[in-house]
């Protein structure tokens, strides 16, 4: 769905050239919009803000300015300390955030979202808190936002009824969105609940009410009033009635009423404020046709008066001010199906207002108001003359009307303030848990493995060769799948035969490419069931082992008999781990569990990575998935990182949702909600990688059993992350979530053999970073070159020490194994039961 949507937003930018054109000539500052929409930024724009963990407030266009400005006026009041950012979408919003907003350190116009454009101007600008005003939500820039660990909090939150409905038809791409946001701060319990069912976790949904409530840019004096109407040329009136952001068609219905009304009241003058205001010369046609006489804003303030009846407001940002002026109150967009405009602009003059039928944009505010009779509705330009004659024939009416506005006005505000909390509170959660901050990485090999995985995952770039090596992979994919398929189906028809072996067999897999958890779950596995009385073996394929044979012993349950090198970094680490379970290698999983069964007496045999090794069959298939990774781009391979296709769901017992400390609740309800569209049956379980300390190389390699140093011990340390495993982030994470301070994370490829001359450079760079210590998983530790760890005076090598631990649904699991498992034969004395951990 990203990949869509990257090809439509590119297609439309090419086919609006024309139109940007037509603007660019036509339009006052509409270049220098562009030019700074497409990343080319005026010098020293960012200097400011640019590294320096500043609050980027993102608000579209001017009404989102007018909602930001009492924000960002808090927000500077909070945290007077920290940078603050405004971007903006159109030119009357930049003109009217540089009129407005005083307490910014830089404005600048917001990129197009375009994948590389988001990408690099998220990375140059690396903010602390990135916050979209209303609905600013944008794909690729909160994907730039997740790829950065920039956290996200939606300010003064705003969801239509049709946005809730166009939303749906995103998909993965809404899940993605919506996954990324750390707090939503809505206007109203409608808005709430609309984002509740775009995806939103309950729990980070909090209404603040509507920021414009507060706003105080526009507050006008008396004498301030007079110099309106003086500069309007409007001393002569008795009677001024506003219609504020009409739109194309709507000027209609307004000069309709306004000619019955000045046949009472023939005094009466009309501002008219067009939403756009390049539509002023048509608005001024249709005056004119209907005999009246008009003049523009910005010919009066040179002094040239016309004796008009009607003023045309052709400037940006005064409309706020001029609404203090009026007596009566039109809110545009609302007699056309626009869906209206705010009412609270004029609500706070005080001011009695009439909106027309179709105000479904701002629901919850105008029904405030019309509760409270604070506001008149009407269905045609009829029912608009009507109500704007009663409110000048009984004056006592309007006055009520203006009464009611100010009280709601003043028991709404505070939502600016209660935001200004919130983000206090998030940057404080941030502070104490350093899992979304970013972190520094370098990938220390760029090969074609690396180019094309972040170029199935939109992190490269796409030219034309990247588009063509898509196109290929999708085909690629399409046979891989259909190849899967028919070797399932010739295995579940009973075409190909399964072996089986004498003994209790249990799969632990997954359906994508590495990085989900499998090596430690089978360790803790193997150690459960071993607890419980069975004797156990494990049975790996021997991924990049140097050995080649049919049967390969790593252990035999009491003493290593290969290296790291001869068994493959995943078996050696598992033999290793586990002194009490033997552990075999081997193509043919039927050949190395009969072995285990008749030298070591197995009666359970536990496939370490083996959910697609349907040559055995087993009793029972544990699934486990990445929390975080969710089913990788939900892509075959080669195009992405499935094995499998999603419906192939179905044969889990059992799926282990791994890393959930590290998710969003969301990203653990879509992988639900996915689960139970392919698998009615399976128990799901969810657990963490809990680490438990941290040991020295040198110690690690001696003695495995030694406790090293506690994880309270490396709280504040500055250190450097070397990995080659499959997803480095989750380890990156871990480590930031415990108090660590991570220089720079230095990433390899997945299961890359490190030389002595990578580690050595590695060395350097440490140093020079000025980390107090290098930490690698265990997994990384067996690859390590002797020499490194053999030198003396080194900078410190930590093993971070981690172990698998069941959380919801864990009795449950346990409760399952005990009942599926073989009754225990005679040779077990003592059965100890499961430890619930």
């Amino acid at each position: 769905m990203q990949i869509l949507y990257d090809i439509v937003v590119v297609l439309l930018m090419i086919v609006l050239l024309p139109y940007f054109i037509v603007r660019l000539i036509r339009e006052k500052g509409f270049g220098e919009r562009m030019k700074q929409s497409f990343g080319f930024l005026p010098k020293h724009a960012l200097d400011k803000v640019a590294g320096k963990d500043c609050i980027w407030v993102h608000a579209a266009s001017v009404g989102e300015i007018v909602a930001a400005s009492p924000l960002v006026k808090e927000f500077r009041r909070e945290f007077p300390e920290i940078p603050i950012l405004i971007s903006v979408v159109t030119c009357s919003g930049y003109t009217m955030a540089n009129r407005i907003i005083k307490d910014a350190d830089s404005i600048i116009y917001f990129p197009l979202d375009l994948p590389f454009l988001a990408d690099h101007t998220v990375k140059k600008i690396k903010p602390r808190i990135f916050l979209p005003v209303e609905t600013e939500l944008w794909p690729n820039l909160l994907k730039a936002a997740r790829r950065y660990n920039v956290a996200v909090m939606m300010v003064n939150g705003r969801i239509s009824d049709k946005s809730v409905n166009r939303y749906r038809y995103m998909f993965s791409l809404l899940s993605d969105m919506v996954g990324t946001v750390n707090k939503f701060a809505m206007q109203s319990e409608i808005d709430a609940s609309y984002i509740i069912r775009l995806g939103a976790d309950p729990k980070l949904v909090a209404v603040t009410g509507n920021t414009k409530f507060d706003q105080t840019y526009t507050n006008v004096s008396a004498g301030g009033k007079k110099k309106i109407i003086a500069e309007l040329g409007l001393d002569d009136a008795e009677g001024i009635i506003i219609a504020g952001s009409t739109h194309k068609g709507e000027e209609v219905y307004v000069l309709d009423a306004f000619m019955k009304l000045r046949n009472e009241f023939p005094k009466v003058k009309l501002i008219i404020a067009p939403r756009k205001i390049i539509r002023k010369d048509d608005v001024k046609n249709i005056c004119e046709q209907r005999g009246f006489k008009t003049a523009f804003r910005t010919d009066l303030k040179k002094r040239i008066y016309h004796g008009h009846d009607i003023v045309i407001l052709d400037t940006i940002g005064e409309l706020g001010k001029i609404y203090s002026v009026g007596d009566v109150i039109y809110i545009g967009g609302s007699l056309v199906p626009h869906g209206g405009h705010n009412i609270l602009e004029p609500a706070a003059h005080g001011k009695a207002i009439i909106v027309g039928k179709n105000m479904f944009n701002f629901k919850d505010t105008y029904m405030l108001f019309k509760k409270r009779d604070a506001c008149l509705t009407v269905n045609n330009s009829i029912e608009l003359a009507q109500q704007m004659i009663k409110l000048f024939r009984q004056p006592e009416i309007r006055h009520q009307m203006e009464a009611t506005s100010l009280a709601i006005i003043h028991e709404n505000q505070g939502a600016s303030r209660r935001s200004a909390v919130i983000l206090r509170q998030v940057l404080e959660e941030l502070d104490k848990n350093h899992k979304t901050l970013a972190v520094p990485s370098t990938e220390a090999i760029e090969n074609l493995q690396t180019y094309l995985f972040e170029l199935v995952h939109g992190r490269r770039e796409k030219h034309v060769v990247g588009y063509l090596i898509i196109f290929i992979l999708d085909i690629f994919s399409f046979i891989y799948e259909k190849l899967v398929n028919l070797k399932l189906w010739l295995y579940q028809s009973g075409i190909l035969k399964r072996q089986s072996i004498d003994c209790y067999v249990i799969s632990i897999g997954n359906i994508t490419v590495g990085g989900t958890g499998k090596t430690p779950t089978s360790q803790r596995l193997a150690k459960e069931i071993s607890n419980i009385g069975y004797k156990v073996a494990i049975l790996n394929r021997g991924y990049r082992a140097k050995w080649h044979g049919d049967v390969g012993v790593v252990s035999d349950g009491r003493k290593l008999l290969m290296t790291a090198s001869q068994a493959g970094d995943e078996a050696f680490l598992l033999a290793k781990n586990l002194p009490d379970v033997p552990v075999l290698i081997g193509p043919d999983r039927s050949l190395t569990g009969k072995y285990a069964i008749e030298n070591f007496g197995v009666e359970v045999a536990i496939l370490d990575d083996g959910y697609q090794h349907w040559q055995l069959k087993r009793n029972m298939d544990i699934l486990l998935v990445d929390s975080i990774n969710i089913f990788g781009n939900e892509h075959i391979l080669p195009r992405g990182t499935l094995r499998e296709s999603l419906s192939h769901l179905d044969r889990a017992d059992v799926c282990l949702l791994t890393k959930v400390d590290q998710a969003t609740p969301h990203s653990r309800e879509y992988i639900r909600k996915t689960l139970s569209q392919n698998n009615d049956h399976a128990l799901i379980v969810e657990s963490i990688h809990n680490p438990m300390g941290f040991v020295e190389i040198g110690e690690w390699s001696d003695n495995i059993g030694c406790t090293g140093k506690k994880i309270v011990e490396m709280v504040g340390c500055r250190i450097m992350v070397v990995s080659a495993i499959g997803n480095p982030a989750s380890v990156e994470q871990t480590l930031q979530s415990i108090g660590t301070i991570i220089v720079e994370s230095i990433r390899f490829p997945d299961h890359h053999d490190y030389s002595l001359d990578e580690i050595a450079a590695v060395m350097k760079q440490a140093e020079k970073r000025g980390a107090e210590a290098i930490v690698i998983t265990d997994k990384d530790a067996v690859k390590f070159p002797q020499e490194i760890i053999q030198e003396k005076n080194r900078i410190p090598i930590y093993i971070i020490s981690i172990e698998i631990k069941f959380k919801n649904g864990a009795e449950e699991f346990y409760q399952y194994i005990k009942e599926h498992l073989p009754p225990l034969t005679k040779h077990d004395d003592q059965v100890c039961n499961v430890r619930k951990k």
